[in-house]
């Protein structure tokens, strides 16, 4: 297989490395129609990949075993001259010129030559800025000799992105294989990290085999990071279809986590019908997306999502839901926003105080430091006075130094801004 514009990019785009590749097409002086057009070329290819394995027409090749990559060119240049070119490509500030080049050197390597490629790459300390690249040549590695790859990922980087881009190029091709070297390969109860890769991967493929694994993963930061991987894939299904998965899954932690991660990506496009499913499907985690939901909501339809609190009982997901309200009409009428606060004082907790005063300071400092008495908190009360108040003095001290001549505040708080407009 020969790994032109096409074929890597695809690769890339099939184990989710697209954003990689799209962030360094789409950057630079490059036009974007052009890119646009090698992305959607990449996104075909990739289709007819995984339609032919689905039909059993693809074989697997013993890459590990070859002197030569399939339909690239022996290049007569020697290891140190390909690599002084490598870094020359890479340098390029044209991202699809770049992009380009870089596919077609990869084109040339043996499965025996990319540890010196990637080593070399990663000594340029490049990584960062040229991640497309890199990926690049990670799944290209992954495909020519997966075992070698990861051996030295797994012994000479941190972090987990190379080893995770490497199994989830292998994924995407010989999932079983994959998942055994990284069952294989850890140890202990906790969440197992070289899983995330391979959810990824089979999140688009095989999503009943990327449900299975991320179910068998226990609460952890590596589980919260394969679900991240796993929702762009639920909601291209659709609403109903992502619901439905959410809904079959079996440790209720779980199920909290994707509908909270659910609701706000849906509350963006259809913030009524996600309040609806949210507030049916409340969890300790899925309550903390409410405020986010009904903000999104307010700024449509401002009416209906203040019908619907007023519908819900007292508890967090009420206040959440007023914090929301608050937020969107702070940045309109703060005259209006403190009202409403004001209307309802048994749901009205610290944090909504704080997100009233960043939305509305800037168009009504007044208002704003007026409901700084509301914040139950007293360390965290005198040091929005003090934060507030100061900035208020710097920008119109006539106006804030009437204001504070007329408020009862604390000691704490007058000492401290007369010690900070002593010259």
């Amino acid at each position: 297989m020969k790994w032109n514009a096409t074929s890597v990019s695809a690769a890339c785009l099939a184990v989710g490395l697209g954003g990689f590749v799209a962030g360094k097409l789409t950057s630079g002086s490059a036009g974007r129609g052009e890119a646009d057009e090698l992305l959607e070329r990449a996104r075909q290819v990739s289709s007819e990949r995984m339609s032919s394995r689905r039909d059993g027409n693809s074989s697997r090749r013993d890459t590990a075993s070859r002197s030569t990559r399939a339909g690239g060119e022996r290049s007569t240049a020697t290891m140190d001259e390909r690599l002084v070119k490598m870094e020359e490509i890479v340098r390029g500030e044209n991202a699809l010129d770049r992009s380009r080049a870089m596919l077609s050197w990869i084109d040339s390597l043996a499965p025996s030559e990319f540890e010196a490629a990637v080593a070399k790459f990663r000594s340029l300390g490049l990584t960062e800025a040229r991640m497309g690249e890199y990926a690049m040549l990670l799944t290209a590695w992954a495909e020519a000799d997966p075992m070698a790859a990861l051996a030295y990922t797994t012994a000479n980087t941190r972090g987990g992105m190379a080893t995770g881009t490497v199994l989830a190029a292998w994924a995407s091709r010989d999932p079983e294989s994959a998942i055994a070297w990284a069952e294989a390969k850890h140890e202990g109860e906790e969440a197992n990290p070289y899983m995330v890769g391979i959810i990824r991967s089979l999140a688009a493929t095989n999503p009943t085999r990327a449900t299975e694994l991320l179910q068998a993963l226990p609460f952890s930061g590596e589980r919260g990071e394969a679900l991240r991987a796993m929702m762009p894939h639920l909601l291209k299904e659709g609403p109903d279809a992502a619901k439905a998965w959410i809904a079959s899954l079996s440790d209720e932690r779980l199920r909290d986590g994707a509908t909270a991660r659910f609701a706000e990506e849906m509350a963006k496009t259809d913030p009524a019908a996600t309040a609806s499913w949210l507030l049916s499907n409340l969890g300790e985690a899925s309550t903390r997306s409410v405020d986010e939901v009904f903000e999104q909501w307010a700024q449509t339809d401002k009416e209906a999502a203040s019908a619907s609190f007023a519908s819900l009982p007292q508890g967090d997901a009420r206040t959440r839901a007023l914090r929301g309200l608050v937020t969107v009409e702070a940045r309109i009428d703060p005259q209006a926003a403190a009202k409403l606060m004001n209307s309802h004082p048994a749901d009205v907790d610290d944090r909504m105080v704080y997100h009233f005063i960043w939305n509305s300071f800037d168009k009504a400092p007044g208002v704003a430091a007026g409901q700084i008495a509301l914040i139950e908190d007293a360390d965290g009360r005198n040091r929005m006075y003090q934060r507030a108040l100061g900035s208020w003095l710097e920008d119109d001290q006539a106006a804030a130094q009437r204001w504070i001549d007329s408020a009862n505040l604390p000691e704490q708080v007058l000492n401290s801004l007369a010690k900070r407009n002593k010259p």
